[in-house]
Formats: structure tokens, sequence, C-alpha cells
């Protein structure tokens, strides 16, 4: 994965001991397993390809039941497999008293959840069974707090659609229809492995550059053909798609997938400069974007970008005239016109799609699109072009050109699917994701901008300024933005790990009384996961100390220090340290 955060040559031993057993920001759930800690979705293979196609058993039993109460969107253009699974099904309910009542449960589930758009309806089942464990446990592989919004609110579906796995014995179905979902998974892998392929050519970027990221397509085919849910956790980027009865999907769905899964890196590890980007986000504020492309100035720019790239890349619709090689001399005049005419009905169809774009508020793709024809004619990769084209714009030339245009806004689009069911990636997930990746000062950027722009979520975002500074050996404010932390959050796992981490410092700084009344006020507080209680208790039994260093002089395990405490360390650096794993 290509950088462009310059790594600091020192870092705190204080601050990457303290992060070394500390937590990442989530709430244990009564569906996690004891030993929580943060992970990709379960259809995730850290150690597979960085591109995949996949089946799962969880979203067919999401979808077995959906269909078992009345979910018949795009039936009748749905891959043969729905049919025949919903046949088998329903022989099983008619044999079956118990799971017949299992079935009635659910539905009433489903009605009591319902959004009034189908569409949506079923997105909060997808995002919920991407991280859940396969039957029969139907477990959640990530802490509760760390689901996609949607999957939070339907959590109570588990214990009825694990009762009716087992009374349907859902598996069987599943293992008899297995051969026709690989079936699909081959029919699919072609035109998949195209679409990357060619992705990666225009963007002159080395297939596979990314090595701790993946891209993952999964075949749903007991969903509706018409949709397509698309899902960021992480580092990680899953879209769910459905065949239709030709075995096809929306393509262009999965591209715009794709291109995030490319593009979003390589501005994310540049939140830091992009502020200077701002003034364009204000001038769109009432256009009909969504509220995720507008609530950043980072996911603007990428939808923008990503809006160019279609139009630069796009299949035209018109039919491609190329001069014939052995042209006669006297036709060669009519066929540079007739190739002439064809460039110019692909510049105007290009052309168009960019103006669409721009009277729905992404103001910036005229601009992305002229720098892409340039892109075009350099050996030099997206990755290192963003820079010149993101943070070399001439921002006031630029913001009088779009003025000049007099833009009015479309009514908002009705049929763009990357709106409705692909979740942009959170700010604080990717500053998380930059914390991890050892680039604190990148992920400092992105948590002082969501609080700028008022964010649903400060206490999350003063976390995470709190473990950047620890990160980056500030321990006095690390100090400050932890009781903050603590001030505004309603979350008992963030308050008590503030608490933990605030008991160490005082633990390393010698003043015992206070590390004390820290991991106390920790245990008060605590999620009831066992890391947190753990750790409260490991602080309590003995005062924490660095990799390294002795016992203060006379220290007992428990008792508090007596005297006056040393000086507080405020920095305390290590040669090429590397950042310690998140912690359970």
């Amino acid at each position: 994965m290509p950088s462009f955060i310059r790594l600091r040559p020192f870092v705190s031993v204080f601050t990457a001991a303290l992060l070394c057993s500390g937590a990442v920001f989530a709430q244990s759930a009564s569906d996690l397993p004891s030993s929580a800690q943060e992970q990709p979705p379960a259809l995730i293979d850290p150690a597979g390809a960085s591109i995949s196609l996949a089946t799962s058993e969880v979203l067919f039993d999401f979808g077995v039941a959906l269909n078992a109460c009345g979910y018949d969107d795009g039936l009748a253009n749905s891959e043969p497999v729905r049919s025949k699974v919903r046949q088998e099904v329903d022989q099983t309910l008619a044999s079956s008293t118990a799971a017949t009542a299992d079935r009635d449960k659910l539905c009433v589930f489903f009605e009591r959840h319902d959004f009034g758009n189908s569409a949506k309806n079923v997105a909060q089942y997808v995002s919920l069974g991407l991280y859940l464990a396969p039957p029969p446990n139907l477990k959640l592989t990530v802490p509760q707090q760390s689901l996609p919004p949607d999957a939070n609110g339907v959590l109570d579906v588990l214990p009825l659609l694990r009762t009716f796995v087992q009374d349907a014995d859902l598996h069987a179905t599943w293992v008899n229809n297995r051969a026709a979902y690989d079936k699909l998974v081959s029919v699919l892998h072609g035109p998949i492995t195209q679409m990357t392929l060619n992705t990666d050519i225009y963007l002159k970027e080395p297939i596979s550059t990314y090595t701790d990221r993946r891209f993952l397509v999964v075949v749903a085919p007991m969903l509706n053909p018409g949709d397509t849910n698309a899902r960021i956790y992480g580092r990680d980027y899953i879209v769910v798609v459905s065949p239709s009865k030709q075995g096809t999907i929306h393509m262009h769905n999965v591209h715009q997938a794709y291109l995030h899964y490319e593009i979003d890196p390589l501005l994310y590890t540049r939140a830091n400069a992009i502020d200077r980007l701002q003034p364009f986000l204000n001038m769109v504020q009432n256009a009909p974007i969504s509220f995720q492309d507008k609530s950043g100035i980072i996911p603007f720019v990428i939808e923008c970008l990503i809006r160019a790239i279609e139009a630069r890349t796009m299949n035209t619709g018109v039919p491609v005239y190329k001069i014939p090689a052995n042209a006669p001399r006297r036709d060669i005049t009519a066929d540079y016109r007739k190739r002439t005419d064809y460039l110019k009905q692909v510049a105007r169809v290009r052309q168009n799609f960019v103006d669409k774009s721009m009277l729905q508020g992404y103001i910036l793709t005229q601009y992305f699109y002229r720098q892409l024809i340039a892109f075009e004619h350099t050996p030099t990769s997206l990755s290192q072009s963003i820079g010149p084209m993101v943070y070399g714009m001439d921002v006031p030339s630029e913001i009088g050109l779009i003025k000049s245009l007099h833009l009015h806004f479309d009514a908002p689009p009705t049929s763009e699917v990357v709106e409705n069911t692909l979740a942009t990636p959170d700010a604080l997930d990717h500053a998380e994701s930059l914390l991890a990746q050892n680039h604190p000062h990148a992920a400092t950027a992105i948590a002082n901008q969501a609080l700028a722009s008022h964010t649903s979520s400060p206490d999350r975002a003063w976390y995470v300024l709190a473990r950047a500074s620890l990160l980056d050996g500030n321990v006095p404010d690390a100090v400050q933005d932890f009781h903050k932390t603590i001030a505004v959050s309603k979350n008992p796992r963030l308050v008590a790990w503030s608490h933990i981490y605030l008991g160490r410092i005082d633990d390393v700084n010698g003043d015992r009384n206070a590390a004390l009344a820290q991991y106390k006020l920790a245990l008060e507080f605590q999620d009831n996961s066992k890391d947190t209680i753990q750790a409260a208790q490991d602080g309590l039994a003995k005062p924490y100390r660095l990799p390294g260093e002795p016992p203060a002089p006379g220290a007992s395990n428990s008792a508090p220090a007596t005297g006056n405490p040393p000086a507080p360390k405020t920095k305390i650096k290590l040669p090429n340290p590397a950042l310690p794993p998140q912690p359970e």
C-alpha cells in the first residue's frame, strides 16, 4: 500500500507500552466472543487474495428467512436457484410445525422493522450478516459498536434466526444448493477479474498493490438482483451482489465500489492537507447529493474523482469506428471523417455524464475530468499523480470557473446505487486505521476535522486524538484529551479505557494515589468485557511499569506511593519503534 505520511524516527516507549494493552473503541455485546478483538468481517481471509469472490451461508439463511416472509422483490428476474430454494423451504415448512412457528416469529420481527423501503429493509440484515460467524452459532465477530448503524437496530433477530435455521435444517438446504452457488461464482469470476484489471491498468496501479486490504464480492442469489449492497469495514471492502436469471450483475456498481477501494486510502492518508478545498463543499450544501458525500471534504472529493474516472472509462454505447488498415487512398478522407465523427460522439457522451454530475452537485467532476485527460498521457500512476492533482489545484481559479457556469442543481437522483447502498467509510474509522498503521498525524487531522464538522461522536474523536498524542509522545495533550473523552462520552468502554490510560500515565509518573483512583473509576464505568476488567484489576494490583523499567523504590504491589512523586514524564523516546498490536 503506498504511504504518503513520513514516519517520525522516534516514538515514546511510554506511549507504545501504554497502547500495547489499551482499548480499541468498541463495546461488548451479548453475542460477542469473550476475547473481543477488533477484526475484519467473518468472510474476510487476512491471508487470502486481495480481490476475491465468495458465497455466504449466513446471507443464505437471511435470504431464506426473508423469502419465507413474502420477500418477492426481483423474483421474476432472479437466478433460478432462488425459486428452487424457496420450493424446498416451503416443503419443509409444510411438514414442520416448529419451523413454521419460527418463521412466523421472524415475519413479525421483519414487519416491525419495516422502513417502507424494501432495499433498506434488506440492507440492514445484509449489514448484520456480514459480521456473523457461520451457523449454527451466528455470533457477532466484531464488537457491537463496530457494526454499521442499521445492523445495530436488528440485533434482536439473531435468536429468532438461530432457531429457524435449526428447526428448518437450512444447513442441509444450503449443502443441496451449494453447487449452484459455486457455479455462479465461476461464471462471475471472469467479468469481475476483467473489471479490476481494466481499472488497475487505467489507474496505472500494479495489480495487488494493497497487501493488507481486501476487496470481496459476495454472491447472494436469494436477494433482489436489482439491488447492490456495499460495505466498508476498516481497510476491507465488501460488495454483495445477486445475479439475474441471465447470470449477470450490476457491474457498474461493483466498479464504483472498487474505485473507492483504490482511491479512498490515497486521500484519507493525506487528510491533513485537504482543508484548503473546503470552499467547494460550502458551495454545494443545498445540492441534492447524499448527506455522506457532503458531510466532509474528503468523501466529496473522492466522489467527484470517481465520477470523472467513470466518465473517462465508461462504455459510451457509440459503435467503435477504426480506419481500416488497408483502406484505399481514395477513401482515406472519408475514413478520417468517420473516425473524427466517432470521437466527437464519444466526447459528447462523456461530457454529458460530467455535466450531469456537475448539476447534481459534484462540482469538481469537470476539474478532475480535465486532469485525467492529462494523466492518461503520462507514465505516472494515480497514487503518484494524486498529490499534484488534488493539492496542486488552483482553488480560487476553480471556484471562479464553477461560479461562471451558473449551475442550477437538479432534483435528487432516484437511482444512484452508491448513494443508496454504498456506505462510504466513516472518517473516524479511517483515523483508527491510520493509528494502527502508525500515522498519528494523519489520524489527528481527521479527528480534528470531525470535531470541526460537529461529528455525532465527539467522544470518539477526542479518544482518537488522545491515542494519537500518545503515539507521538505528547503525554500532556493525551491526558487532556482523555479527560475530554470522559467528559462527553456515554460509552462505558470508552470511559473505562480513558481512565485506564490515565492511571498508567500516573503510575509511570510515580503518582500511585492518582493511579489507583483512575483504576477504580475504570471498574466503576467498565463495560463488563474481560479485557477492561483485567486491565483495571492489574492496575490496582501493582503499579504499571514500562517494559524494562524496575519497580519504584519501596513500592509494594498495591500500596500507594508515599512522598512527593517525581517530575512527570512527558517525552520518552525509543529509536525505530513499531506500533504495538491493537488490544483486546
